[in-house]
């Protein structure tokens, strides 16, 4: 059956196809918070492998209220996050789940993910006036949660990839690394990366570069904490103007498109490797067209990238505004304007592109 508007012919039955899945989606949102929430309290890490628990067992595990968690439990059995055993009035976190919920360590640790999208949808009434003037909103001017879950998010990642697998596929990169090479991590954040680099080659030294003090602070922190801080240091600087010649390893993890002036950038990391240098480039995975993007993993990466990414890089010079799914071609015309004459991809995952680039 079909009503008749003044414009268009409304077909009911997909009205009530996308309703439901709005109404889906809606259930998801609130549930984004349920999952910070039970990250923070540790009620994930409290259910992994422990079976079947009520909600007073569960929330005297986790020093918590049990009408609070009882509720929490509902929700979260509501969306298939938890089971739940009508008979025995019990939740359990199966396994799997828990892989995904409660292990740090698992490359499927997604918590820090939830923590970075909710934080940046409170940040919702900067972005509002962004697209009335344009003129973005800086990366610093987000509240905390969007570098701590930032760094959460992409760590597994980079701890399960980085010197598994993205190092060797550059070339003569980890050889010089083992030997003892200078690297420096542009756009280093809480120096997730470069530790991850320092725990692997011992004898190189390694320098972590970021514009935002907050950042560096706690990166130089966790140095400190690692007992490596003899051999890795972080500085407040900009991608265009971080000191040093002759580095063997230039990193960009997941920044690259995030900057206002990414060619500028591109042309001083050509100026600052060493004639046999190498520029390792991290970036959100994408295709080079949008159709090509339209994807579970393209939909995270298009909405992070309204309410972070662009409005990040049209608050700087330039504002080129790349996004997170510049896609590779798109990089390739950044890093080659920049004086970089070799590129090419050395790996991928379903959330990154791999990109090597040499002078």
């Amino acid at each position: 059956m079909t009503t008749q508007t003044q414009t268009q012919t409304i077909d009911e039955a997909k009205v009530e196809r996308f309703l439901g899945q709005a109404l889906g989606e809606l259930g998801a949102t609130l549930n984004a918070a349920l999952v910070v929430l039970g990250d923070r309290l540790g009620l994930y890490k409290a259910m992994a492998g422990a079976g079947p628990l009520s909600a007073a067992e569960l929330a005297r595990r986790t020093e918590t209220d049990e009408r609070s968690v009882r509720e929490w439990l509902n929700a979260q059995a509501a969306g298939g996050y938890v089971t739940y055993d009508a008979a025995a009035a019990r939740y359990e976190l199966p396994p799997e789940h828990a892989f995904v919920l409660a292990d740090e360590d698992s490359p499927a640790f997604l918590p820090g993910a939830f923590q970075l999208m909710t934080a940046a949808v409170r940040d919702e009434p900067q972005i509002t006036e962004s697209f009335r003037h344009g003129a973005g909103v800086g990366w610093h001017e987000h509240s905390a949660g969007v570098f701590h879950g930032c760094e959460r998010f992409f760590r597994p990642g980079y701890q399960h990839n980085l010197v598994q697998a993205w190092i060797p596929a550059l070339e003569g990169v980890e050889a010089k690394l083992r030997a003892g090479a200078r690297v420096a991590d542009v756009g280093c954040g809480h120096g997730a990366s470069t530790l991850i680099m320092a725990h692997a080659f011992p004898e190189s030294e390694l320098v972590g570069f970021d514009y935002h003090d907050g950042s560096i602070a706690a990166a130089n922190e966790r140095a400190r904490a690692a007992g490596v801080d003899d051999r890795v240091r972080f500085e407040v600087v900009s991608s265009t103007e971080y000191p040093g010649r002759d580095y063997d390893l230039v990193t960009t993890f997941d920044c690259l498109h995030d900057m206002g002036d990414p060619v500028s950038a591109a042309h001083h990391v050509a100026g600052t490797l060493a004639a046999d240098g190498t520029w390792l480039i991290v970036e959100p995975f994408a295709g080079d067209r949008v159709e090509d993007n339209l994807t579970p993993v393209g939909r995270i990466y298009y909405g992070a990238s309204t309410l972070l990414c662009t409005p990040a890089s049209l608050s700087q010079d330039v504002g080129l505004a790349l996004g997170a799914q510049a896609g590779e071609a798109r990089l390739r015309d950044v890093v080659t304007a920049g004086g970089l004459t070799r590129f090419r991809r050395v790996a991928e995952t379903p959330f990154n592109l791999v990109l090597e680039a040499r002078p």
